[in-house]
């Protein structure tokens, strides 16, 4: 049996940290060039983090980036949006305005210092017709919790959006696994990304999924 080896730089990196090891993991490789689809999908189910990224070349942009969750690959995703622009900076010394080309499309990136944001696509809608006392019980929640407003938004990956009533609500929610795949996105896949207002211009939110299957 022949084994052949192969080395590829990665960065574990805190996005929307406050504080020493806070906010959310990401690990980026510095490069994907080399590794297939299936490779890049079993990395990420390796670091088993919420996403993995790898940098590819591109034209048209500072660099093409693969977005891969420990179970399937995304079109687009904010927080591996913005730490990988941070190691593209620092790689290619592209200055604070960087250009990721993903498969859903060219997102324009800025930063002052460390702080980075993000254009995304315009948001596309879709009509969420779950009665609020249900959505309730599939999140362990009671009924007042769930304010009005829960849709689908898709600016690149479809994801289901429900506006809660309190801080206390955000923390409470424990969806319940065979109710919540009972909800699903466009592509299938079932996930609720749940939210309230946390002090001037800040939101308190938790996102919940699958990470396997």
């Amino acid at each position: 049996m022949t084994s052949i080896s192969r080395q590829y730089r990665f960065r574990i990196l805190n996005v929307f940290a406050e504080s020493t090891f806070g906010g959310n993991p990401l690990c980026v490789f510095e490069s994907g060039q080399g590794l297939s689809d299936a490779e890049m999908q079993s990395l990420a189910l390796q670091f088993n983090l919420s996403e993995t990224t790898f940098i590819l070349p591109a034209t048209g942009a500072s660099a093409e980036v693969r977005i891969f969750t420990p179970a399937f690959e995304m079109a687009f995703a904010g927080h591996p949006t913005l730490g990988t622009s941070h190691v593209v900076r620092n790689l290619f010394n592209t200055g604070d305005r960087v250009t990721l080309k993903m498969k859903a499309g060219i997102i324009p990136v800025s930063a002052e210092d460390d702080v980075w944001t993000f254009t995304a696509n315009a948001p596309r809608y879709r009509e969420f017709s779950m009665p609020p006392h249900e959505l309730a019980a599939i999140l362990s929640l009671k009924s007042n919790d769930i304010l009005e407003g829960t849709s689908w938004v898709d600016t690149g990956s479809e994801q289901l959006i429900v506006p809660l009533a309190s801080a206390d609500a955000v923390r409470r929610t424990r969806p319940i696994p065979d109710r919540l795949a009972t909800i699903s996105s466009e592509a299938g896949r079932s996930m609720a990304y749940v939210f309230t207002p946390n002090g001037e211009r800040k939101l308190l939110s938790r996102f919940f999924f699958f990470k396997h299957g």
